[in-house]
Order: structure tokens, then C-alpha cells, then sequence
């Protein structure tokens, strides 16, 4: 009976054990996995970042490929015939007919001619990260176009556009933060561990740039773009000016956090050893709030994504040809086209599971961060 008991007792005891031995961030990860929401949301980030790095082989067609099915509502997908035949997935030929009442083009299907649906079918050549030439994409019919999105006001797959925009709407907020993160770090660094009058000056600047109204001071900043510019570099100078008022948050944090810690005694063992003042903020105060910086940059990613996202939607942001979730959103700016073709509001689905994604995530890591917490 005794040895049943302690073998009932070893797991515990072993379990004890690991915390005790495991390293802050095993104690993180492990705390992490706990918790749900944290772990969808991370699924769901991975799921739609891949969907924009494999866009060009996931998309059916190529970004600006045309057909003569404009605004045609999404494609159905069929498993089974007219006889309730189980078949392999298929969609059904799509006549165009004019509405002699609205004068609207409406979309039926012809039952008489029926296309299946292959993957790695070869279709519209393209260049793959714009480096290796192919022409094979993962779903198609080879012959009839397929829209799982329905299609724009010029006859192009509204699914194929939502892949090429995912790439740029959401890198955008990576690399935006990327750069809000090191002036933030840099900025409050210099701040917190200096103090005195390079403390005041540069509190009176973050000040300043936080009572600017956000919308309004990116909407100034986007129309002094030269409008002849190139899409890549318009896209990197909007990363900028996104960035530019996105750093003050995080450079309050950090000089909080530095002002505590400049005064503990192995700051003063530190420099007593002849540590460069670069030496003791980057190795020795920094690390010690590292988890809390993960947090912050995961909970400013939406922020820049929806910044992209306002002002593609208001012509302020990318501009066509390029395309973003943003631009997707400027062919639904009235009633009329949102009554007439709800499916072009489809990538607002996706903005709002993105950013929920998000914070999930971000309210995961924060909780993780203590991991000795309950």
C-alpha cells in the first residue's frame, strides 16, 4: 500500500521539479499553452500569414487577370449532381443574362455543363515571390473561372486579390512595429537612463505627438506622397508614417521601467566595472523586461494593420495597382454597392479575425509573461 501511494505521489513531485528547474522561458511556454484563446489566436495568425506568403500558388489566377463576369456573386461548389450522386467537388457553368428591370447583370447557372475541380492545375503564369517562374496553382477547373469570392466591378477573382492583399496588410504591420519598436526602445532607453533635461525634452515631445488625433495627422502625412511614385516605395513610406507616432507608448514604458532599475545595486556593480552605459541598457536592463516588450509589440501589430487599412480605404494609403485589404474595401464606399454586392465586404471578415488574433495572442503572452503568477 505504501509503495502504491508513492508511486501516486512521483508525477506530482516530478512536475514540481521541472518548475523549479526549467528556465523562464520553458515556464512561459508552458503557461502559454494553457491558455485557449491565446493558442487560436496564434493558430489562426499562422494560417493567414502563410495564406499571403503562398498567395501567388493559392490564388487561382494571376492579380490582374480579367473576365467577363463583372461583380459576379461567389462560385457554388457542388458535391452532388442532379441525381444526388456523391461526385467530386464540381462547379456549374455561369450564364450572364441583363435585368431589362434593374439593368443589372445577373448570374445563373447552367445544369448542362458542369466543370470539376482539380488542384496543381496549370493556369496563369506567374513568378513565384517574384523569383522562380511557374504556372501551376493549387485549385482550379482548367476552363471555367472560378470566384470563391465573387468578382470586382472589372471581372477580376475578388479570392486572388484577398491573397495578394494579405501579404502587404499584414506584413505591413510587422515592419511598422519593427521600427515603432526600436525608436520606442532606443528613445525611452535615453530617456529613462539618463533623465534630467534629455528626460524633460524628449517627454515633451512624446507629449506633443500624442495629442495629435491620429487619423487625421496620417491622412496629412499620406496625401504629401507624390502620387507618381512607384508601389513598393509608396509602401515602405507608409510603413514610416504609420510608425512615426507609434513608438511614444512604448517609449514611456520603457523609461518607467528604467528608471527603477538604474538605481539597483548591479547597475551600480555594472558601472563600477566599466560597463559602457550602451552595455548596461542593452545587456543588463533591457532583458529584465523582455517578456513585457513582446507583449506590447503583439499588442500594437492591429493597430498599425488598421491604420493601413483606414487609409487604403479613404485613397490615402496603397494605391492601385497594388492591392491591400484596405483598396479591397474602396469598391464597397456606398450603399448601393454594398446592398447590391455584399460579398465585396468578405476581407472586413478577416481584418476583424486578424486583429482579435491579435490580441488574443497578446493577451496569452501577457498572462505567460509572470508564469510564477496563478
Amino acid at each position: 500500500m505504501k509503495n502504491f501511494i508513492d508511486r501516486k505521489e512521483e508525477p506530482k513531485e516530478f512536475e514540481k521539479e521541472k518548475v523549479y528547474l526549467a528556465s523562464q522561458w520553458q515556464l512561459i511556454w508552458w503557461k502559454f499553452r494553457r491558455h485557449k484563446l491565446a493558442m487560436i489566436g496564434a493558430t489562426m495568425l499562422i494560417i493567414l500569414y502563410l495564406l499571403g506568403i503562398l498567395c501567388e500558388f493559392l490564388s487561382p489566377y494571376t492579380l490582374n487577370t480579367r473576365f467577363e463576369y463583372q461583380n459576379a456573386p461567389p462560385t457554388k461548389i457542388h458535391i452532388f449532381d442532379e441525381k444526388g450522386n456523391l461526385q467530386r467537388p464540381f462547379i456549374y457553368k455561369i450564364k450572364r443574362e441583363l435585368d431589362l428591370k434593374t439593368f443589372q447583370f445577373i448570374y445563373k447557372e447552367d445544369k448542362n455543363k458542369k466543370y470539376p475541380i482539380y488542384f496543381f492545375v496549370k493556369s496563369k503564369p506567374y513568378k513565384f515571390w517574384n523569383l522562380f517562374p511557374t504556372d501551376i496553382h493549387l485549385l482550379g477547373t482548367g476552363e471555367a473561372p472560378i470566384f470563391l469570392f465573387g468578382a470586382d466591378d472589372l471581372g477580376r477573382d475578388l479570392f486572388t486579390r484577398f491573397l495578394y492583399g494579405a501579404r502587404i496588410s499584414l506584413s505591413i504591420g510587422l515592419v511598422g512595429v519593427f521600427l515603432s519598436f526600436v525608436l520606442g526602445i532606443i528613445i525611452g532607453g535615453i530617456s529613462g537612463y539618463f533623465g534630467g533635461v534629455v528626460d524633460n525634452l524628449i517627454q515633451r515631445i512624446i507629449d506633443f505627438l500624442i495629442s495629435l488625433p491620429t487619423i487625421p495627422l496620417w491622412m496629412v502625412l499620406s496625401a504629401a506622397l507624390p502620387k507618381d511614385w512607384p508601389v513598393l516605395k509608396t509602401y515602405f513610406a507608409i510603413t514610416i508614417l504609420l510608425s512615426l507616432v507609434g513608438w511614444c507608448g512604448l517609449a514611456r514604458v520603457v523609461r518607467g521601467k528604467l528608471l527603477a532599475l538604474r538605481e539597483e545595486d548591479f547597475t551600480l556593480a555594472a558601472r563600477l566595472a566599466g560597463a559602457s552605459e550602451w552595455r548596461i541598457i542593452t545587456r543588463h536592463l533591457l532583458p529584465l523586461f523582455t517578456s513585457h516588450l513582446i507583449v506590447s509589440i503583439t499588442l500594437s501589430i492591429p493597430g498599425m494593420i488598421l491604420g493601413e487599412t483606414a487609409l487604403s480605404f479613404l485613397g490615402l494609403g496603397i494605391q492601385p495597382p497594388a492591392v491591400s485589404w484596405g483598396v479591397l474595401l474602396q469598391g464597397a464606399q456606398n450603399i448601393a454597392s454594398v446592398a447590391l454586392y455584399p460579398w465585396r465586404l468578405i476581407s472586413t471578415i478577416f481584418i476583424a479575425i486578424a486583429v482579435l488574433s491579435f490580441n488574443f495572442l497578446g493577451d496569452g503572452l501577457r498572462d505567460a509573461a509572470d508564469p510564477y503568477a496563478r
